[in-house]
């Protein structure tokens, strides 16, 4: 080989290590601001949820307070309908934050949530009893509920949202799996305050006063939340923003309302129900329910439940980021499989066992099992949704059909579970539950196709293709949209 050969050869060479380490160094970047952005996004995700939480945790030591205190079952049954309620205020507060968050911007929407839920844990920490204002204390706490149910409706669609769009193409379920991460996160953490209370204080004072503590640190910690989020960088282009506050034209639907998503998308609308209506069912009985359940019916100390609560919750908030990683190599479709038809299959044997055990380590591998099956449906869930919609109706869209789904059959989980313990038929809650996951196997088979080009590939980049020229791309993404 001649020398000028051989130089261009080593010329070629540099030049290609040069594109590589510029890829590269582009490709760090981005991961960079992509981790950035999502912690601070689901910083505010993990409070929220860790204020919803600590209502159920902590109930069997305030439901006296505000309800029937000679009958600990109606007590509780009560504290659980006004847990329900403040589902009814989810389809409001996913309508008014996902349309805010569509025509403004996902940083001022996922701002406006967080401040309301810190307003909302603080009023309960200091809220007067039924010994102190009688029938006005659980008015009062009605309403509360009513407004931090009105702000998570608004954090789940818009937050699933943002950070389905923060995240790099190819890591899309890792990242977005960092929702659940830290929903999970704040149960887990609303769990641990109850074990170190519960270590630390007497029953008569949790019971008297030290309950009211769990709702102050929530308060707290939204406004460090805040703080935090005034740093996030937006999602939403400019001019998306425009078209939104411009004069609406006649005949013309605009960003973010009601009538672009039930005139032209009201198909992914239904699919996003539809996938919701098993995960939710499933998840707040593994993750909410479970605790009453085995308290009640398994009969094992509070103490050891709280424990395996905290413990299995740990294990299923790592799992996330696995679920997505798999996600990202084999698709979002036999995750979701997987969860239809193991909780099909397993959901009544793994309740039946734990309902008729005393034993504290088989009861968390029951419950772990459980958690195992539904970590198919948590940690992918969230981008499933988001990549059913386009940038201009996603929060909108994502957050109702969530919301509608949740609060029917999510948000009634405790309600239906108490229910069917005062009754004493427990085993119909088992196929309550089974049914519900039954009816979502069907959508993930029929409706969802697997590494099916979506809108977050064309506005975002591809999850899938290969390194295509930027033209094959653009014209891939149109056809498989029109095949769609």
């Amino acid at each position: 080989m001649s020398n000028a050969a051989v130089d261009k050869n080593k010329k070629t060479r540099r030049s290609g290590n040069g594109v590589k380490s510029a890829a590269s160094e582009r490709e760090a970047a981005e991961t960079r601001r992509a981790v950035s952005n999502i912690l601070k996004g689901s910083a505010g995700n993990l409070v929220e949820w860790f204020d919803l939480y600590v209502y159920t945790v902590f109930a069997a030591y305030f439901q006296s307070h505000f309800f029937n205190a000679t009958n600990e079952l109606q007590a509780g049954l009560e504290a659980m309908a006004v847990f329900a309620t403040s589902f009814l205020m989810r389809p409001v507060g996913a309508w008014f934050f996902g349309r805010y968050a569509d025509r403004h911007g996902r940083k001022a929407a996922l701002t406006l949530s967080v401040t309301l839920m810190s307003a909302g844990s603080f009023a309960i920490a200091i809220l007067p009893t039924q010994e102190a204002i009688g029938m006005w204390a659980m008015i009062l706490l009605v309403f509360v509920r009513l407004l931090q149910g009105f702000s998570v409706g608004g954090e789940y669609g818009t937050s699933a949202t943002y950070m389905s769009e923060a995240a790099t193409s190819k890591r899309r379920g890792f990242f977005s799996s960092f929702q659940y991460v830290t929903l999970i996160g704040g149960q887990m953490l609303a769990l641990l305050v109850l074990v170190i209370l519960q270590n630390t204080m007497s029953h008569e004072s949790l019971v008297e006063w030290g309950w009211r503590i769990p709702f102050a640190i929530g308060g707290v910690a939204a406004l460090v939340v805040l703080w935090l989020r005034r740093s996030m960088e937006e999602t939403v282009s400019a001019e998306q923003v425009a078209a939104a506050n411009k004069p609406g034209v006649a005949g013309e639907a605009q960003p973010g309302t009601m009538k672009l998503l039930f005139t032209q998308y009201w198909k992914p609308l239904l699919i996003c129900i539809g996938v919701t209506l098993g995960g939710t069912v499933a998840f707040y009985t593994y993750t909410n329910f479970i605790l009453k359940f085995m308290n009640d019916t398994s009969g094992i100390p509070k103490t050891q439940t709280s424990l395996i609560n905290f413990w299995a919750l740990f294990i299923f908030m790592l799992l996330q980021p696995v679920y997505g990683m798999i996600s990202d190599k084999i698709g979002r479709k036999p995750l979701l499989l997987w969860f239809g038809i193991t909780g099909v299959l397993f959901t009544w044997p793994l309740l039946s066992l734990l309902a008729g055990t005393q034993n504290p380590i088989f009861a968390f591998l029951l419950m772990m099992g459980g958690l195992i099956i539904v970590g198919g449906y948590t940690s992918i869930n969230a981008l499933v949704k988001a990549e059913l919609f386009p940038a201009s109706i996603r929060a909108l869209g994502v957050g109702l059909g969530y919301a509608i789904a949740n609060s029917l059959f999510g948000g009634t989980v405790p309600l239906i579970g108490a229910a069917f313990q005062k009754a004493d038929r427990i085993d119909l809650f088992f196929t309550y539950v089974t049914v519900a996951i039954a009816i979502s196997l069907l959508v993930y088979i029929f409706a969802l196709k697997n590494k099916k080009t979506t809108h977050l590939d064309t506005e975002q980049g591809h999850a899938w293709k290969g390194k295509n020229s930027e033209a094959e791309d653009q014209g891939d993404d149109k056809k498989d949209l029109i095949d769609a």
